[in-house]
């Protein structure tokens, strides 16, 4: 369809049916109008996989890795697939709108959404986000890109007012969006945060650059919850407000047309903007069937257990990895994470995946038949209580593996029961004269001694062990946060003493519904916590038998999570006691770091390799296996700059003072704030280590550029080590002595390669017009300064193996 006939549309509808199509018509639903031949437009959460309209954990997800594991792929066209992937996803759960990609920066390591973005860098997160755009869109599923703009924390993150100079923004925060606009994303999602004292949902940044220079011609919608006046994002470039169907719109705004407050010509461009995405994605009958790669599950695990070996980084190796399998015959595997890894963050963005494969399980299948694997759990990493799940409860009605969710009326009579599998029940469908949730379960305990159970939620909750009441109050919600309240509510805990492991114990948790607390209903138990010196020792006499130790560590639900940022980098719960004491023992350590952003590491070079494995998605065992035992080579590199400790870090600052959060920092994050203070971090953006070794040969790059054109810089590399392996080369720009502000140097392009051992390569890396250009503000404008430019090749933003000059010349007027 064209814009005439959209205007045809238009025509045919009332100012009401307008304004209608505007709000959700449920929480994932855009509306439809029959008249028009327009159906629903659904949505689903991403970026780590498509949940659909609802969190059922019967009706299960792929988990891809996180994004800042994408974002260490520094593979444009694996990160494409994996967004064909995506789309196959949301066609499976009838989406139609896919809520990622998040191009949001690593401006802290203290950010706690930090998983769920690419990068700290401009132009690693822009490519990224284009590659994953481009592979959602191909298949006609649209992409969003999020949260536009300056949405990097998670402190006050409804209220925050972000300061930023315009310069800034454009060079940084902006830029990633930019990328996105130009590969042709559908949605851009606006954020709850004001940028210099304007909320982002009426903010002029929404018509200027996006719509206007820019050209983006698709849809803005809020983030849920967003939207909170009428007027202001109706005559702003807001296009579709999020959830519905109460919203601030509706009739508020139809009057306000009416009165002249708010111009009707608005509202028939917003609607205009809908009915494209409608055509885009199908949503006019008839529907238009979508191109899909078909994939069927083991195609899916083997793509998920390739990009989670390929996003692994290596951050040192002495000698260590990869480990031969007729080298040993007993392996420990050690740590809490081995068993029971984080494979996604927490917040809105989680899924309930398909199977998980654990570090753990994938060491074991790859040496079944060769070697003696042991575990030994270690201290608890101080994670909350898991929600009850069908490893230890079973449904007292049918007595098969899971809980029994029930819904009550006010009388306490029945009506709706079924049997689940987990107790974490976020959205269950509630009935008509529904009163209360009741989840209960048969509990088998694994240990004796004093658990801990706990309910989440809101409002009058009880819960009871074997018709014992241990928990009865009315727990107010303090919050109008949507992750907390529709997601993450908190736990209200007991203990209770359990003395046989025999017995099955009944728990019975209830929670009445109070209207705007969610329904969001979560059921835990954890048993007693074991003797932290105890659980040490056993995990060192483990090592001090094995031919080689595997020691997993990392954050937890409550470090990495939306609605809350990190207090610190620490590993928690004795996490750093125990690779201590198991290296002593064990000079073959291996540690895997299983985090979603940066942790201190203050036993790096007390240890034999460390391999960081990020949120690595449901096939994290079998993609770590892979690498630890040389099938695959660790193929990543660091998105983001890891500090020796938070104490040296550069840019720490999250939470506002009187609202406010300052980017004093400017232009210098991530590795140019490192640069700019003078720092030496553990590890560099772009640092990673393979399992061979290469020779930096020649460079060949222009000696003299034009002003606004591309240029490429080639690289000639010989592989010296003795197998094949993949190299990432990178380029960075300096423009010493320059009439305005610049980092130390910057990022501007990389070329990734490969070869055989021995063997030489060429890598092309193409340095874009953007990465030589400034935003002027007192011309309101991009230029770029001609004179000569540092160019610099190498591994990293910290290792160089090359230097050189390139001049740029002003570009040739004509008449």
């Amino acid at each position: 369809m064209d814009d005439r006939t959209f205007d045809r549309h238009i025509g045919k509808l009332t100012l009401e049916q307008k304004v209608r199509l505007l709000t959700g018509a449920t929480t994932w639903r855009a509306a439809g109008e029959g008249g028009i031949a327009l159906r629903e437009i659904v949505m689903s959460d991403g970026p780590a996989g498509v949940r659909g309209e609802a969190w059922d954990e019967r009706r299960p997800s792929a988990l891809l890795p996180s994004a800042s594991a994408l974002g260490a792929l520094w593979d444009e066209a694996l990160v494409e697939e994996l967004g064909g992937l995506l789309a196959a996803e949301a066609v499976r759960k009838g989406v139609d709108v896919v809520l990622a990609p998040t191009l949001n920066l690593h401006r802290t390591p203290l950010g706690g959404r930090h998983f769920e973005c690419f990068s700290e860098d401009p132009e690693l997160t822009g490519r990224n986000g284009a590659a994953l755009i481009r592979g959602v869109q191909a298949h006609g599923v649209a992409a969003t890109a999020k949260h536009y703009v300056a949405n990097d924390s998670e402190t006050d993150r409804l209220t925050v007012d972000v300061r930023a100079s315009e310069r800034t923004l454009r060079e940084v925060y902006l830029a990633p969006f930019e990328a996105a606009v130009e590969a042709g994303v559908w949605l851009v999602m606006a954020g709850y945060n004001s940028v210099n004292g304007v909320t982002m949902t009426s903010h002029p940044l929404l018509d200027e650059p996006l719509k206007g220079e820019w050209g983006f011609d698709g849809v803005v919608v809020s983030d849920w919850g967003a939207v909170r006046f009428t007027e202001g994002p109706a005559r702003a470039a807001l296009d579709l407000a999020m959830p519905g169907p109460q919203s601030p719109w509706g009739a508020a705004l139809v009057q306000a047309v009416k009165e002249g407050r708010v111009p009707e010509k608005a509202v028939d461009d917003k609607v205009r903007r809908l009915f494209r995405l409608a055509d885009r994605v199908g949503a006019f009958a008839p529907r238009r069937r979508r191109h899909l790669p078909v994939r069927g599950s083991l195609n899916t695990r083997a793509l998920l257990r390739r990009a989670a070996a390929a996003g692994s980084v290596l951050l040192c190796n002495q000698g260590l990895l990869p480990l031969d399998p007729t080298e040993l015959s007993t392996v420990a595997v050690i740590g809490a994470h081995a068993a029971s890894p984080r494979t996604q963050g927490g917040g809105s963005a989680g899924v309930f995946p398909s199977a998980v494969v654990t570090p753990l399980a994938g060491v074991r299948a790859r040496l079944r038949g060769r070697a003696r694997v042991v575990h030994a759990p270690g201290p608890t990493p101080g994670a909350a209580a898991a929600p009850l799940g069908t490893d230890r409860c079973d449904d007292p009605r049918s007595g098969a593996p899971g809980v029994l969710l029930r819904v009550l009326d006010e009388s306490g009579r029945e009506l709706l029961a079924e049997h689940r599998l987990s107790g974490r029940q976020l959205e269950p469908d509630l009935p008509p004269g529904a009163h209360t949730v009741e989840i209960s379960a048969l509990l088998r305990p694994q240990r004796t001694g004093e658990w801990t159970v706990g309910v989440g939620g809101f409002g009058r909750m009880t819960l009871t062990v074997d018709g014992d009441t241990i928990l009865d109050g009315v727990f107010p919600r303090e919050t109008d946060d949507p992750a907390v309240v529709h997601v993450n509510p908190p736990v209200q805990q007991a203990r209770t003493e359990l003395t046989s492991k025999r017995r099955p114990v009944h728990l019975v948790a209830r929670r009445e519904l109070v209207p705007g607390c969610g329904r969001a209903t979560v059921v835990t138990a954890a048993p007693p916590e074991p003797d932290p010196e105890s659980a040490v020792a056993a995990a060192v006499e483990a090592a001090r038998e094995a031919d080689a130790a595997i020691v997993v560590v990392g954050t937890t639900e409550q470090d990495e999570t939306e609605g809350r940022d990190r207090g610190d980098l620490s590993l928690g719960g004795c996490q750093d006691d125990l690779v201590r004491a198991v290296a002593a023992v064990n000079p073959r350590t291996v540690v895997v770091v299983n985090s979603g952003g940066p942790v201190e590491m203050p036993w790096r070079n007390d240890v034999g390799a460390v391999l960081l494995m990020w949120f690595p998605g449901q096939e994290a065992g079998a993609g770590l296996a892979d690498v630890l035992f040389g099938l695959q080579e660790p193929g990543g590199r660091l998105p983001t700059t890891w500090g020796t400790s938070l104490a040296d870090t550069p840019v720490t600052r999250t939470r506002p003072a009187e609202g406010r959060l300052d980017y004093a920092e400017g232009l210098h994050v991530g590795h140019r704030a490192w640069l700019r203070a003078g720092r030496a971090p553990a590890f560099w953006f772009g640092h990673g280590l393979g399992y061979t070794t290469w020779e930096y040969e020649a460079v060949d790059a222009p000696a003299r550029v034009t002003a606004g054109e591309a240029f490429t810089v080639r690289v000639r590399l010989r592989n010296t080590g003795a197998r094949a392996g993949r190299e990432v080369v990178q380029v960075y720009v300096a423009r010493p002595g320059s009439a305005v502000e610049r980092p130390v140097r910057w990022f501007a392009g990389y070329a990734a390669v490969r070869a055989e051992a021995g063997r030489t390569v060429t890598a092309e890396v193409e340095v874009a017009p953007r990465a030589l250009r400034h935003w002027s503000e007192e011309e309101c404008a991009w230029s770029t300064e001609p004179g000569p430019y540092r160019l610099m090749v190498g591994r990293s933003a910290g290792d160089l193996r090359w230097e050189g000059e390139v001049t740029v010349e002003r570009r040739a007027c004509t008449g």
